[in-house]
């Protein structure tokens, strides 16, 4: 059978899933210059496919153009297609940036990281998900057995992981049914969200090839346990040397990082809309369930909003130091999870905050968080109006749709798409 290779250029939005268009390889030359065709009212297509609403109506055109730095291009050698893709921009088509491209939100906040506090942001995305292709056995959490159970698809995932440059760091059994945890090694500014885009994808494309799924949506029953994804974050000043971490200080945070870290927690209520923007996150953000509750900064507990993680003793505690964001889960694009986090972080540094004694409890539902988000003046800075008012029909949309529906209905619903 003859045939030909073809790439696709991809963005993540607002449902967090990855879309785009696919062209020949051959043109590559000329589309990474011109792009491929996009339509605004593109980025209000739901986690469940249809379009409840949109500002954008049917007009207007745009180009999606690759970023020519995140290819990922691997080959399982199964006989199947491979994996071919960039991630890109949404742009005008005269090239300048559109106000709803979710990279540049997460670009502009780091760009704004720099330019007050001239540092960049070194983080890296952990992630839970639930693998099908392994029956559940009491006892197996954390187990042997059950990462032995897995077969052969942690290796093909790890080897998929490291072609694509994500710099595979760790791979286990988790504490739920079925569920497995893998890490990535940092990376610098908007490198560390491609990654995270690329390894959900390449966790699904490794799955796929064996006949099963990686889901990663939130909670996949009501009774269950959640997959949350954990944003670990650290700075480095221009030198390339760490500059989060002061062993004489609180928590072990410098300064900055204290400013940075309070503005989180001032923000968090409205961020949990972003980061957390399934009606089932709320499902899992719920006491007793090693997830967050409160916007609170805790030393090593994971049931805190903002964990700071351990450290071993040596001459480079100050490079492994990093504290943990942990409000948030896989229906987050990454580039608006960690936009929103830094844009909140930034605010903290520019009004000099400082982190609370007692943390406010966080939204218990989605409508919560929205109405939080709608309610935050600051939002309105790092979104845009014109972005912020598309995220929050496109949130409130999908949480119409799911209105009457039961929380295990719900988490049914979340799981076929995530």
């Amino acid at each position: 059978m003859h045939r030909e290779k073809l790439i696709m250029v991809c963005t993540c939005e607002i449902a967090g899933r990855v879309r785009g268009k696919g062209f020949p390889a051959v043109e590559l030359a000329s589309r990474a210059r011109k792009g491929v065709g996009w339509v605004p009212t593109n980025t209000m297509i739901s986690a469940f496919s249809p379009i409840y609403s949109t500002p954008f109506g049917t007009g207007g055109d745009l180009i999606l153009v690759p970023d020519m730095t995140t290819e990922t291009a691997v080959d399982f050698a199964d006989g199947s297609a491979a994996e071919h893709f960039f991630l890109g921009d949404i742009r005008h088509l005269d090239g300048a940036p559109w106000s709803c491209c979710p990279r540049d939100f997460a670009r502009r906040a780091l760009e704004a990281l720099q330019e007050a506090a001239g540092v960049t942001l070194n983080s890296a995305f952990e992630h839970e998900f639930t693998y099908t292709g392994v029956t559940d056995m009491p006892g197996n959490p954390y187990s042997l057995d059950a990462f032995r159970r897995q077969g052969i698809f942690a290796e093909a995932f790890m080897a998929a992981l490291r072609t694509a440059g994500c710099e595979p760091d760790s791979f286990m059994a988790e504490y739920g049914p079925r569920q497995f945890e893998f890490t990535c090694g940092p990376a610098h500014g908007l490198r560390s969200a491609d990654r995270a885009v690329v390894a959900r994808e390449m966790a699904r494309a490794t799955a796929h090839r064996l006949g099963e799924r990686a889901i990663f949506s939130p909670i996949l029953d009501p009774n269950g346990v959640g997959n949350g994804v954990h944003i670990h974050f650290s700075f480095l000043d221009a030198a390339g040397a760490p500059v989060l971490h002061d062993a004489a200080a609180p928590f072990g945070i410098s300064k900055l990082g204290r400013h940075f870290v309070a503005g989180i927690l001032h923000h968090l209520p409205a961020l949990c809309a972003v980061t957390a923007p399934s009606t089932v996150s709320y499902i899992r953000l719920r006491p007793n369930r090693w997830a967050p509750t409160h916007a609170n900064l805790m030393t090593q507990d994971r049931a805190a909003a903002l964990r700071v993680c351990p450290v071993l003793p040596g001459p480079d505690v100050a490079r492994q130091f990093n504290v943990e964001y942990r409000v948030a889960d896989a229906a987050a694009s990454p580039y608006l999870a960690l936009g929103a986090m830094v844009w909140a972080g930034v605010d903290g540094i520019k009004r000099g905050l400082e982190p609370p004694i007692e943390g406010k409890p966080l939204p218990a539902s989605l409508g919560e968080a929205l109405d939080a988000l709608e309610a935050n003046s600051a939002a309105v800075d790092w979104f845009g109006g014109e972005y912020l008012n598309a995220y929050l029909m496109h949130k409130r949309g999908e949480l119409a749709a799911l209105d009457g529906l039961s929380e295990a209905a719900q988490c049914e619903k979340y799981a076929q798409t995530y």
